[in-house]
């Protein structure tokens, strides 16, 4: 399905700017479809054909839907929607009409234009908001849905008068409340009009023992989470009502979320709406995920200075070898544990079981070359890049990768040796090749006593579930392939 920004740049004359308010707009406007119990459609003129092109759509969460399927990409000829057209060109809202029964449904129709405010100038208008109610379940409303009709009719006010979106306002997060999770409306003077079910309830788990109708929003929050505390001037700022703005207030273990929205209709101020969501579970839960992250971290951290004195130790007892093999065999086991130990260290800076590889790849990589300059006076190179792989990929590969370089190091005397990356979505393609003395004659993989090898052989196919290919290099020199099977993302 084509994005809001492809069709409007592509079908339309609208601007940059113009385009950055639609997106605001739109990722603020299921409040109005939730407040208007209705579907709403956007629809923009077309480039010089005198149409229109719906560009987005919103189904609400509080009523029975109109359009079970997508509208978006849809073009109508201009006088096929006489409301939309009338909204244009009249500057104003329009609810005129009969229901429609076309679709067996009795569907009210109305139009809103959108107005984007300009600094200097007049106002432009881009588009047109098709709101469509389903009344087939209609009945007598309650005081909720009236409130809810009351303040879905001033925001399309606001829309049609270029204050809706706030201009300048980040777009607002997936998780701020929304109008089923509790709403309250104010007066101009931030004093509760109507409460609804959900909004009451949140305000009981915060203390209140009295009723919210009436009472002045600011000053009863402030006094249920700011008794013997400094008061947080966003919370009065946004339980009056009078900036558009988020805040969370915290009392008696439980924390509840405010969203406000100040109603300015006709250039002046007549209350807002406030909405509530008592968000105490989701935060116990971010502060777990938090402690066990933290913890986690902290785990890798300790193993990462386990394995460093494990190191230490060996390189300490393989100064008091006097048998060359076996000096040779304890340097080797700490190559290996550093390598383990490079990823545990990464691991301890990640905020999650992932971790960029290329850095550990290249640490692995500057370990060998340090350790083999003096022998082999060549630098081992990468080329292409790893990527983000997972813990469970990252320890094994690592251990390969050091024993891969070692070998070429130490028995090819290699003038050139690289490791060459080809990430693919489904498989890792890594490979290792040397210009050096080669294979030794008659070699087999699944013969061969190398103690490297059948490590790195170990690692691939055995913990990585991969293929390991070793062969003599075209030209001289050696070529190791590793293909390892990559996680579904």
């Amino acid at each position: 399905m084509p994005t809001l920004s492809d069709l409007v740049v592509r079908h339309t004359a609208l601007n940059a700017e113009d385009l950055d308010w639609l997106h605001s707009l739109v990722s603020d406007w299921q409040l109005l479809a939730d407040l208007s119990f209705a579907d709403l459609i956007l629809w923009a003129p077309l480039l010089g054909e005198g149409g229109w092109i719906a560009i987005a759509q919103m189904r609400p969460t509080t009523g029975p839907t109109v359009y079970h399927d997508d509208i978006v990409g849809s073009v109508a000829a201009k006088g096929e929607r006489p409301l939309i057209d009338t909204a244009w060109n009249e500057r104003r809202i329009c609810r005129e009409g009969d229901p429609d029964w076309s679709t067996g449904v009795p569907v009210r129709e109305e139009t809103i234009p959108v107005r984007r405010a300009v600094p200097e100038g007049e106002a432009r208008f881009l588009a047109i908001i098709q709101r469509s109610t389903n009344l087939s379940s209609a009945r007598t409303p309650s005081r909720l849905e009236l409130t809810y009709l009351q303040s879905a009719s001033d925001l399309a006010q606001m829309v049609a008068e270029g204050r809706f979106p706030f201009s300048g306002d980040e777009p607002i997060l997936v998780r701020s409340p929304r109008v089923g999770d509790g709403l309250l409306r104010l007066d101009r003077a931030g004093r509760v009009t109507y409460a609804s079910p959900n909004a009451l309830s949140a305000y009981r788990r915060l203390g209140l023992h009295a009723d919210l109708v009436g009472a002045e929003l600011g000053r009863v929050t402030a006094t249920l989470c700011y008794s013997d505390e400094p008061i947080n001037e966003d919370l009065m700022i946004v339980a009056s009502g009078r900036a558009a703005k988020e805040t969370e207030v915290e009392s008696g273990g439980t924390i509840v979320q405010l969203r406000a929205i100040p109603l300015i209709v006709g250039g002046g101020r007549i209350g807002a709406l406030v909405l509530i969501r008592d968000v105490t579970e989701l935060r116990r839960r971010e502060r777990e995920l938090m402690t066990k992250d933290a913890t986690i971290r902290e785990i890798h951290h300790r193993v990462k200075n386990n394995l460093q004195t494990v190191a230490a130790l060996l390189r300490l007892q393989a100064r008091r070898l006097q048998v060359p093999e076996g000096r040779e065999a304890l340097e080797e086991a700490v190559r290996r544990v550093g390598s383990i130990a490079i990823v545990h260290e990464t691991l301890s800076h990640a905020p999650e079981e992932f971790v960029d590889f290329d850095d550990i790849a290249d640490r692995v990589i500057a370990m060998a070359g340090e350790v083999s300059a003096a022998e082999a006076a060549v630098m081992p190179r990468r080329v292409g890049g790893f990527g983000v792989l997972p813990s469970l990929i990252a320890t094994p590969l690592a251990m390969a990768l050091t024993e891969l370089l070692q070998n070429a190091l130490q028995h090819g005397r290699p003038q050139r040796l690289q490791v060459v990356v080809e990430p693919g979505p489904e498989r890792l393609n890594v490979l290792v090749w040397d210009d050096g003395q080669g294979l030794p004659e008659g070699f087999d993989l699944d013969s061969s006593t190398s103690l490297g090898l059948q490590i790195v052989r170990t690692l691939v196919e055995g913990e990585l579930s991969g293929r390991l290919a070793v062969k003599p290099r075209e030209g001289g020199g050696t070529e190791v392939t590793l293909s390892i099977p990559l996680p579904a993302a």
